[in-house]
């Protein structure tokens, strides 16, 4: 659990149905609610994207990123957080009593168009047909087996799908991945192919700390020098920053995440189904 959420569990809301009448009324109110927690010194709460659930009319899912100040130490903590309302109810959670369906699973940030970044084309032509987007860790063990699978069958056809790949290591699971996915950042602006393809090959224990130990794999496979030099060139650190960022914007949060022409795709098939 995140800090954030933490400071906020106490805070009966996050579990319960109150009211509310617009976007602006529910901003107050949780920045009513959040204030009142004695951690936090000041809060500003804002709405970043609002989203209409067509499935269940009159419903909406409010994006909302909370920005505090924290009372002990003066450190800022920036939240993002997901509500629904329908003008009246305001809930942190809510389902469907039939499907028993999560209705976050119905709503998703869309991927858009300035997200589309050269650096992270990895293959395809960017006007090809299908974009297809890949946020992973490559120390993931799903990812492991999912992801070059999925590259080599969209490689094939460039003029089909521009495939977009944007690193997401899970640092606080996988604290090896970090550097790994730096180092193939580095191989890459050295102009070197496939290199996120072979990254998957690379064997290490994902809780490996030694940098000296990373690189030496990692080269191995890739072969290749790379050096801690090389990782901490600033294209390398604006490349890897920049995907960090993309991903927080769009709330990514597990791996693999696949978005499909902008959308995202739970099911992490429909490229295989575009024509």
């Amino acid at each position: 659990m995140s800090l954030m959420l933490k400071l906020l569990a106490t805070i009966a809301i996050l579990s319960s149905v109150i009211y509310a009448s617009d976007e602006n009324k529910v901003e107050k109110y949780l920045k009513d609610s959040f204030g009142s927690n004695p951690n936090i010194k000041s809060i500003k709460v804002n709405t970043t994207n609002i989203i209409e659930i067509k499935e269940h009319k009159g419903w909406s899912a409010y994006y909302i990123e909370a920005d505090a100040i924290l009372k002990q130490d003066g450190r800022q903590v920036v939240q993002k957080m997901l509500w629904f309302s329908n003008g009246t109810l305001i809930t942190k959670e809510l389902a469907d009593l039939n499907s028993r369906q999560d209705i976050s699973d119905l709503v998703s940030l869309p991927f858009k168009n300035e997200y589309y970044k050269k650096e992270n084309l990895i293959y395809g032509n960017a006007n090809a047909r299908h974009k297809v987007v890949i946020f992973s860790d490559p120390l993931c063990p799903f990812c492991r087996e999912f992801v070059p699978t999925a590259l080599e069958y969209m490689k094939k056809d460039p003029s089909k799908y521009a495939v977009y790949y944007y690193h997401f290591p899970l640092q606080s699971l996988h604290p090896a991945a970090v550097e790994l996915v730096q180092a193939a950042i580095a191989l890459e602006l050295k102009g070197v192919k496939d290199v996120v393809l072979n990254l998957y090959k690379v064997k290490i224990n994902p809780k490996e700390r030694s940098n000296e130990v990373i690189l030496a794999e990692f080269n191995k496979v890739m072969n290749s020098k790379i050096t801690m030099a090389d990782l901490m060139l600033p294209a390398v650190t604006t490349h890897f920053q920049s995907d960090m960022k993309i991903a927080d914007t769009l709330m990514v949060n597990g791996t693999p995440t696949m978005f499909f022409n902008g959308v995202v795709d739970k099911t992490k098939n429909r490229y295989k189904e575009a024509k």
